[in-house]
């Protein structure tokens, strides 16, 4: 399956060959495509055989990049770690979120885009825990602190969906005191 389109446009904003990561990566469609765009690539998940062949696609990218942890259960592994780019698709834990901001570097940028509660109606996930409120991308940026490049929620028509995205920036303190501001458009 191919990278996400939304995945893909937001993330030339980010730095060019700076350290990326895909969290909850799966089977690695954007760990792959964000390896292969030349960033310094981390992944996360907690399927040790998605991790393992995430190995195998990618023999040159160091073992301790690609790491295998229950991100509901086990501590954040990535504390202290600040990134360039961290890209989440078709996952939600709202625990999680104050880190995956916390872990954006100066300029870094989130890509987030999951499910929302209306996807309820056509098919899975259907559960609460797992689908967005509206605006619940944006407040979570809000709080965070992070500039809003880009936001859609609505229906996505094929594959037939009901998805919410965000392209957010954690601005660098320069952007914050008034210097002129870096352009987030494509």
């Amino acid at each position: 399956m191919p990278a996400s389109p939304w995945v893909v446009r937001w993330a030339a904003l980010a730095r060019p060959g700076g350290d990326a990561l895909d969290v909850a990566c799966g089977s690695g469609r954007h760990a792959r495509w964000l390896a292969q765009s030349g960033f310094g690539l981390h992944a996360v998940d907690r399927d040790a055989q998605a991790i393992a062949s995430l190995q195998q696609a990618l023999p040159g990218l160091p073992s301790s990049r690609l790491v295998c942890s229950d991100l509901e259960q086990a501590p954040w592994p990535f504390g202290g770690r600040r990134f360039d780019l961290v890209v989440v698709t078709h996952y939600l834990w709202r625990p999680l979120l104050p880190a995956l901001a916390d872990s954006l570097a100066e300029d870094g940028v989130l890509i987030y885009e999951t499910f929302t509660r209306d996807h309820a109606g056509i098919g899975k996930p259907s559960r609460p825990d797992f689908l967005l409120q509206p605006g619940e991308l944006l407040l979570h940026a809000a709080r965070a602190g992070l500039r809003v490049v880009a936001y859609e929620d609505g229906f996505e028509a094929p594959p037939g969906r009901f998805i919410q995205r965000i392209a957010a920036v954690r601005e660098s303190k320069a952007a914050q005191s008034g210097e002129p501001a870096r352009r987030y458009s494509l």
